[in-house]
């Protein structure tokens, strides 16, 4: 209710306004074409009859003018594009704007991407990093069984084992046991985390080259 009141006067006014445009279009359309000829030669005596004819035609000419215009106003009011620029303006303005928006989603999306390459190329490097600091698992058995024969045949070429070569003996066994157990701990997080790095990388499309 509040909506029709606070509208009620506007509409009365804009109502007013347009029944006097129009009261005066009749009223002077009527005074002008309504004219006769011979009023029109009383008021202008001193005129011959031709300039006379030629003035009354300009007078009454008024009117058609008057219908010319109303009937260009009629058109451009019913003309969208004529009536209201101002929403093509705002059509244009609205379309820029969605597609700035648009080039900037998609600008963030790249950015992460690339963000994301970038990522996956370090942890690959720092996992070749580690494979090269990995001693190779040949050489380090090799050298422990070396190490373990070595003392083996020192102590049986003098003759039977004491006590403490004895506990030397399994002092090397341990030693070779623990760094087997490091080595393989070592082998099996390298192979987990270059399975990780291959998949990842295949799920975004990089192929990687791990070996």
């Amino acid at each position: 209710m509040d909506s029709r009141n606070g509208g009620g006067p506007v509409t009365t006014i804009g109502k007013r306004q347009s029944d006097l445009k129009k009261s005066f279009k009749l009223a002077v359309r009527s005074l002008l074409t309504t004219c006769p000829t011979q009023e029109f030669s009383k008021a202008f005596p001193k005129f011959s009859s031709i300039e006379q004819e030629h003035l009354h035609q300009l007078f009454i000419q008024v009117g058609d003018a008057l219908d010319t215009v109303e009937q260009l106003v009629e058109e451009q009011s019913l003309d969208p594009l004529s009536s209201d620029r101002t929403n093509v303006m705002d059509a244009v303005h609205n379309l820029s704007a969605a597609k700035k928006a648009e080039i900037h989603y998609l600008r963030g999306l790249l950015e992460r991407a690339e963000e994301h390459n970038r990522l996956i190329q370090a942890r690959v490097d720092l996992l070749r990093n580690k494979t090269q600091e990995v001693p190779d698992i040949k050489d380090v058995i090799g050298k422990v069984v070396e190490r373990w024969n070595f003392k083996l045949q020192g102590n049986t070429k003098c003759g039977a084992l004491n006590g403490l070569q004895l506990v030397g003996l399994a002092k090397c066994i341990s030693d070779c046991i623990n760094t087997l157990r490091v080595l393989n701990l070592l082998l099996l997080g390298w192979v987990k985390q270059n399975d990780e790095c291959r998949d990842l990388g295949e799920s975004k499309g990089v192929k990687l080259d791990l070996d």
